[in-house]
């Protein structure tokens, strides 16, 4: 995996980020979901790099090899502010003061607040199977907590731990076929960590708690992304059928807001690689 790519710990001020990063050109930061590392990415970063531009790839504060603080009793320490923070210093440590974002699923939310937090940072930024956490919320149904119960599981204190750490290999499947021998070899040694686990929840807990908080101080504030906003799903997920379309509820966030679906499920990466590339690598170079 990531032929050309150099790996580095960048340490900010309260973690060490674990970054892949490679390629010339205009930086993309690509910011992965649950459980995922950024190892996730392997079979779309070469083909950015390939389309000409420079390609970052970090492990999520927690997340694979990246080391946070320990929790705290609001969650705050695994805020995807404090997580926003950590991207954007690790963007300014390889010499990228303003950047192309994308993020999936834990890593969109995480897009989200850094394009709010520091505007100035972003030029373009893409969305991946994701609606803010706060819209999620707001349209809770029978169907919504079914589907999605684990968010409310994550959030119970101290059972999930004891449940995932009694058997991670069982809880957390993976199909090394469709995520690539080597990415799926990198997220099974991690997701064998308490302590990694430790941390993926808490950024679920955070989720509930603190992100809601902020995202509904950006709507009362009138806050919304002004720079060009891609919105992507996959078409064998479920965002779509709970909600209609993606792109309505994105208007009310960002002023310039397009995108489309994906033939894929969740982990659209691994699973439809290029269509994302081709994607991404149209909407960042337009």
């Amino acid at each position: 995996m990531f032929e050309e790519f150099e790996s580095k710990l960048v340490q900010v001020p309260d973690a060490s980020i674990f970054v892949r990063h490679g390629g010339e050109g205009p930086p993309v930061l690509l910011l992965h979901g649950h459980p995922r590392t950024s190892a996730t990415w392997h079979r779309v970063a070469p083909q950015l790099v390939e389309r000409g531009f420079t390609v970052v790839c970090p492990d999520l504060r927690g997340y694979g090899r990246s080391r946070g603080p320990a929790p705290t009793a609001d969650h705050t320490a695994h805020s995807k502010r404090a997580v926003a923070r950590d991207m954007l210093a690790v963007m300014r440590s390889l010499g990228h003061d303003r950047f192309l974002l994308a993020g999936h699923d834990r890593g969109a939310a995480v897009a989200l607040r850094l394009v709010l937090d520091h505007p100035d940072a972003v030029s373009r930024v893409a969305l991946i199977d994701c609606l803010p956490i706060s819209e999620h919320l707001s349209r809770i149904t029978a169907k919504f907590a079914t589907r999605w119960w684990h968010w409310f599981f994550f959030a119970q204190p101290d059972i999930p731990e004891r449940v995932i750490n009694a058997d991670p290999d069982s809880w957390y499947r993976g199909d090394p076929q469709s995520m690539g021998q080597e990415n799926y070899d990198e997220w099974r040694e991690v997701t064998r960590n308490p302590d990694v686990v430790r941390a993926m929840l808490e950024d679920y807990r955070a989720g509930l708690t603190v992100d809601k908080l902020h995202e509904e101080a950006n709507r009362r504030a009138g806050e919304r992304i002004n720079c060009p906003a891609l919105i992507l799903w996959s078409l064998r997920d479920d965002l779509e059928e709970l909600y209609g379309d993606p792109l309505k509820i994105w208007q009310h966030w960002a002023t310039d807001v397009r995108g489309h679906g994906i033939d894929s499920g969740h982990h659209v990466a691994e699973q439809a690689p290029d269509a994302l590339a081709a994607s991404l690598g149209d909407f960042f170079g337009s």
